[in-house]
């Protein structure tokens, strides 16, 4: 882990330089309690720096392993979500978070034009968490019943909430095809 150290320096030194003010804090191993460096990002740039982070020669973090959201739901904040991209370069063998802030129905720009495997898991942060993917070219639910009502992994919805369908879920034609 820490054996990347000195990578993740020189990459979030020019992550600044190429970036500037969109590289909105980042958290480094060492100075706090994180296993990789943790950028966070402009909502605006984004897709920009996705790509930058995989396309770029000193980066090529081409394998999107994971894409998730947290739940902060703080007054003192001005947004309640952060979505959440972990990157592995396969070269380096390295791994870097990059996270974005948004508040309450804002909208993130959907990031399947980077990696088309982020399509499935835009659809379960939709599904868990009610965030909508602005350009997603399929944004439904994809783990719970599509008349299931809220977002089971908000902080608000009641953590002994369920809901009962004493039916199946009706199948939509179009949706086999």
């Amino acid at each position: 882990m820490l054996e990347n150290l000195e990578l993740w320096q020189r990459q979030v030194f020019a992550l600044k330089e190429a970036f500037g003010e969109v590289i909105q804090e980042v958290r480094m191993p060492r100075e706090f309690p994180v296993d990789m460096p943790v950028v966070y990002v402009e909502k605006k740039s984004l897709i920009e720096v996705l790509y930058f982070l995989k396309e770029q020669e000193h980066f090529r973090y081409g394998f999107l392993s994971d894409l998730t959201a947290t739940d902060e739901q703080e007054e003192a904040y001005s947004w309640r979500f952060e979505v959440v991209y972990h990157l592995f370069s396969q070269i380096s063998k390295a791994r870097i978070r990059v996270k974005v802030r948004v508040a309450e129905e804002e909208l993130v720009p959907t990031s399947v034009s980077v990696w088309a495997g982020a399509n499935w898991a835009e659809r379960e942060v939709y599904d868990m968490f009610g965030i909508v993917f602005d350009g997603h070219p399929d944004l439904r639910r994809i783990l719970m019943d599509q008349r299931w009502v809220g977002h089971p992994l908000r902080k608000d919805y009641g953590l002994k909430s369920f809901q009962i369908f004493t039916d199946s879920q009706p199948i939509d034609p179009s949706l086999l095809k």
